[in-house]
């Protein structure tokens, strides 16, 4: 596995290295101390996950992290001391799995990175026919993958998992915490804004400007997937589809 920590406070490279070495003894830990050797990093090695600073010399995190998103959906986990609100959303609206806040403990570090990665991990397609339709939109629950209209939708594996959750249980109201307990796990402790983020991501990825309104919000309350009006629906089959 390759991770590519991008900070310009040499303590935490080293500290990190060290960290991640002695949990994953195969790790290949690739350094950049500004943004622009981030980049060059990232290109050239094409790693696994990402560690990202906010405050860069020269490009600013977010603007790497805009950079990356462009050509990959790798996860990316954005570690900052930059722990406003304001900043947390705005990382996650730019693509981000994870938000952060230094100090943080090494371990608990970890244990973010695991959640990301395991988040990440996709099976092989199996199937070719999709598990799901509703309208213009089709979900293969094998292969992870989503079409709108019959072309790709490009999710990151956080988005893909709040999409799953909610057309699982299609027509029926997800509550905001079971939903952020499903994606996230309970013991992760996810903010009901991170919810917010994404589904704003999903609903601009997969609710094209006149087109059918998949994700209904209920104020205070959650979410849940609503089936367009006519067309060919396909049903969810409980017993022959896996949890992702």
């Amino acid at each position: 596995m390759k991770i590519l920590v991008v900070d310009d406070d040499q303590p935490i490279l080293d500290a990190l290295t060290v960290g991640f070495q002695f949990q994953w003894q195969d790790a290949t830990v690739i350094l950049a101390h500004d943004g622009e050797e981030g980049l060059c990093a990232f290109y050239e090695h094409t790693p696994d996950v990402v560690v990202l600073d906010v405050a860069l010399p020269g490009k600013s995190g977010f603007e790497v992290l805009q950079e990356i998103r462009r050509v990959s959906d790798v996860p990316v986990l954005m570690l900052t001391a930059r722990g406003e609100e304001l900043d947390q959303v705005r990382g996650l609206e730019l693509g981000a799995d994870d938000y952060v806040v230094k100090p943080v403990r090494h371990l608990a570090l970890l244990a973010r990175i695991k959640a990301v990665l395991r988040r990440a991990e996709l099976p092989p397609p199996q199937q070719a026919l999709p598990d799901f339709v509703a309208g213009d939109l089709a979900i293969n629950f094998q292969s992870h993958q989503v079409t709108l209209r019959g072309a790709p939708v490009k999710l990151t594996p956080v988005e893909y998992k709040v999409l799953y959750q909610l057309v699982r249980n299609v027509g029926r109201l997800m509550p905001h915490q079971a939903l952020l307990e499903r994606v996230w796990g309970a013991e992760y402790g996810a903010a009901p804004e991170y919810l917010k983020v994404f589904i704003s991501r999903l609903r601009a990825k997969i609710e094209p400007a006149g087109g059918p309104r998949y994700i209904a919000s209920e104020r205070g309350l959650g979410y849940r997937f609503v089936r367009p009006p006519g067309g060919a629906d396909q049903a969810v089959d409980n017993a022959s589809t896996n949890e992702a």
